[in-house]
Formats: structure tokens, sequence, C-alpha cells
């Protein structure tokens, strides 16, 4: 049985696995922000303690809504669901805190995952680091 965690500031374990996913795997150098300092960050935990997944989420002032965003989970735990979880706590958490709108940021291979969990497209394709990605929201 998993768990999750949330934090005010950055923690060690998301910090880990971002760098692990976005930086050593996908090759993204710019991965850490001011953002970081400001937003709420989960981790997930499985039962014995050890981190699984992590993502971060804030109100997103461009478009009036929250933003979830930084979703990773480490390879050892993929295929198992670990991505749709954090998406719904993270979710759940803006939902507890009177948010209604989300929006993320998809990577375009993840655009499928995203459309499974109730997200839909809108506005034009854009590159971050040359990854292609498009906006998606969904209001919760």
């Amino acid at each position: 049985m998993s768990y999750f965690k949330i934090y005010s500031a950055l923690p060690g374990e998301a910090a880990s696995i971002r760098t692990k996913v976005f930086v050593e795997e996908q090759g993204f150098s710019d991965e850490f922000d001011d953002i970081d300092k400001t937003t709420k960050h989960i981790v997930m935990f499985d039962d014995s303690g050890n981190p699984m997944a992590a993502c971060r989420y804030y109100f997103n002032r461009d478009y009036n809504a929250y933003s979830i965003g930084r979703i990773a989970v480490l390879k050892d735990y993929r295929g198992n669901h670990c991505g749709a979880a954090m998406l719904g706590e993270a979710e759940r958490q803006i939902r507890s805190g009177g948010g209604g709108r989300i929006v993320v940021a998809a990577q375009l291979q993840a655009k499928e995952f995203y459309r499974k969990q109730g997200y839909t497209a809108f506005g034009e394709q854009f590159l971050e680091e040359s990854c292609p990605h498009i906006m998606m929201g969904k209001t919760v």
C-alpha cells in the first residue's frame, strides 16, 4: 500500500526523483526553477517508505487555474499506475483547497495518458528544451 506526503518546499526525495527521470533519463537541463520555491510538492512512497514518484502543483495566474507538473515516476515503479495515482492525489489536493480548473503542460508522448485521466488538449504545440508539449485542461 503506497502513501503520499505533501510538502511546502521541494523535498530531497522529489528532487532526486526528478533528477533521475527528467535530467538523467530524458536529458533536460533546466529541471528546477523558481516555481519550486513557492509550490506544493507531493511524493508517493511505497509501504517500505521508499520514494516512488513525485509531482508539484500551484496556482497558475496565466491560466487562472491550478497547474500540475513535473510528474515523475521512478523506472522500477512504472507500469503500476503510479502516474495516475500521483495525478489523482494532486487533483484531490487542489479540489480540497477549493480549486476547480487544472492545466498541465503535457509532453506530447504523455498526451494519451492525460486524455485517459479526463484532460483535453488546447492551444498549439510548443517546445520546452526541444521536447514537444501541449497544454491540456480538466475541471474537477
